[in-house]
C-alpha cells in the first residue's frame, strides 16, 4: 500500500564564488535577523511583561542589506523563533539561544511556484539561480522547502524536504527484539549481535593529534596578538580538525542507516529499549561511549522507517527489567543478584543458563509483541 511521506534528500553544491557569497550572506541575514529579533522580545518582556510581535519586514528600512537575500528565508526564522518561544512558554523547553557565526551556518527557504527545482546536475534556489550539485539518488516528488548549509570543513549542501510516496516493504512473518549495548552495539533476539563500530574510538588518537596542533596554533596567535581569523596556520589546522569530525559523522550516519533499513525490511514488528539517554549521558565514564553509539539516532531512524514501510515499532518501557527476567520462566532476579559485571546467570527456577545480552533481546520481543497485540486489540474495538 502507498505511502505519502516528507523525505529530504541531502545534495553535495558546488558553488562558484560568487554564489559562494551569496550564501554567506545568506547565513548572516538568517543569523541577524534571529539574534536581532530575539534581543527585541527579551527587552520588550523586561519592560512590559508581555511578548512582543516583531517580523523581519519591519528592520528592513534600518537595515536595508537585508533586502538582499531571500525574504522567504528571514520569513522562516520569525516563524522558527515564534516556535521556540511558544515552545518554552508552553512547554517548559529550553529557552531560545542567540546564534554564532560560523556554527551551524543554514538557512531554509520555502518552494513557491518552482523557486526551487532540480535538473539532471543542478539546484535551483530562490535570488541565485542554478547550482552544480551531486545527486545521490533519483528526486521524484513535489519539493516543499530546501535548507541550505555549510560543514565546518567548507562544504555545501541543500536538504531538499520532498513530499513523495514510498510503497510498504513485503511482510516477512518475523519480528525481533533489540538490546541496546556498547560492546555489542545491538544483541538480536534471534542470536545475532552486531559488533559495536565506535567511530570516535577509532579516530580518538588522530583527532586528539590534530587539536594538539591547533591549540599550539591558537597559542602562537594569542602571542603575536593576532586575531584567530587573521591566522592562516590557525584556520588551516581548523580544517583539519573539522574534517575528521565529519568522517565520524559520516561514516557513523552511514552505518545507522544501513542497518536500521536492514531490520525493517527483515521483520515485520521491531521491539527496543525505550532508554533515557539524555539521563544516562550524566554518567561521566559512560558518556563518551554512549555519545559514539548514537542510539537516539538509531532509535529515530527505526521510528520513521517503519512508519514508511508499513512495520510496527514497539518500545518497550525503559524500567521493564529485560536482563533480570528468565526469559524462559519468566522468574524475576533482583538487582543484588544480577549486577551489571554478571554477564551469564542461571536461573534458580528452571535453570536455563542465561546470556544477560540475549536474555533481554528475548524478553524485549515477547514484551514488544504483547504490546503490539494489545494496541491491535484496542483499535479494533474503537473501530467497532
Amino acid at each position: 500500500m502507498p505511502t505519502q511521506i516528507l523525505k529530504a534528500h541531502k545534495v553535495r553544491l558546488y558553488p562558484n564564488e560568487d554564489q559562494q557569497i551569496f550564501f554567506a550572506k545568506s547565513f548572516g541575514c538568517t543569523r541577524f535577523i534571529w539574534n536581532k529579533m530575539l534581543a527585541d522580545k527579551i527587552d520588550h518582556y523586561e519592560a512590559t511583561k508581555t511578548t512582543l510581535k516583531n517580523y523581519p519586514a519591519q528592520y528592513k528600512k534600518e537595515f536595508e542589506w537585508l533586502k538582499e537575500v531571500d525574504s522567504l528565508a528571514l520569513s522562516k526564522v520569525e516563524r522558527n523563533l515564534h516556535k521556540a518561544y511558544q515552545s518554552f512558554f508552553k512547554n517548559g523547553t529550553g529557552f531560545p539561544k542567540f546564534k554564532k557565526k560560523g556554527i551551524k551556518d543554514s538557512y531554509t527557504t520555502n518552494n513557491q511556484k518552482g523557486t526551487v527545482a532540480v535538473t539532471k546536475n543542478t539546484v535551483k534556489l530562490p535570488k541565485i539561480g542554478h547550482i552544480n550539485a551531486k545527486f545521490p539518488d533519483k528526486i521524484n516528488g513535489l519539493i516543499k522547502s530546501a535548507t541550505i548549509s555549510r560543514t565546518p570543513s567548507g562544504k555545501y549542501f541543500v536538504s531538499l524536504l520532498v513530499e513523495t510516496v514510498v510503497n510498504e516493504l513485503p511482510k516477512t512473518q518475523s519480528n525481533i527484539g533489540i538490546d541496546l549495548g556498547l560492546t555489542d552495539f545491538i544483541v538480536l533476539s534471534d542470536g545475532s549481535k552486531v559488533a559495536n563500530p565506535k567511530f570516535l574510538a577509532k579516530l580518538q588518537d588522530k583527532l586528539a593529534q590534530e587539536q594538539k596542533v591547533l591549540a599550539k596554533r591558537r597559542a602562537i596567535a594569542k602571542a603575536d596578538q593576532r586575531k584567530l581569523s587573521e591566522s592562516r596556520n590557525y584556520q588551516k589546522q581548523k580544517l583539519k580538525v573539522a574534517k575528521v569530525y565529519e568522517k565520524i559523522t559520516n561514516t557513523r550516519k552511514d552505518f545507522l542507516h544501513k542497518l536500521s533499513f536492514n531490520l525493517i525490511k527483515n521483520h515485520d514488528v521491531i521491539a527496543i529499549e525505550d532508554l533515557n539517554v539524555k539521563g544516562m549521558v550524566k554518567n561521566r565514564k559512560l558518556a563518551k561511549a554512549i555519545s559514539d553509539s548514537s542510539w537516539s539516532s538509531f532509535t529515530t531512524m527505526l521510528a520513521y522507517k517503519s512508519e514508511w514501510y508499513g512495520k510496527t515499532l514497539v518500545k518497550i518501557d525503559r524500567w521493564y527489567p529485560s536482563s533480570k527476567t528468565c526469559s524462559n520462566c519468566g522468574h524475576l532476579l533482583t538487582k543484588a543478584e544480577l549486577p551489571l559485571s554478571v554477564r551469564t546467570w542461571d536461573c534458580p527456577s528452571c535453570l536455563q543458563r542465561n546470556d544477560r545480552d540475549l536474555n533481554a533481546s528475548i524478553n524485549i520481543l515477547n514484551q514488544g509483541l504483547l504490546l503490539a497485540k494489545q494496541s491491535k486489540t484496542v483499535g479494533a474495538t474503537g473501530l467497532a
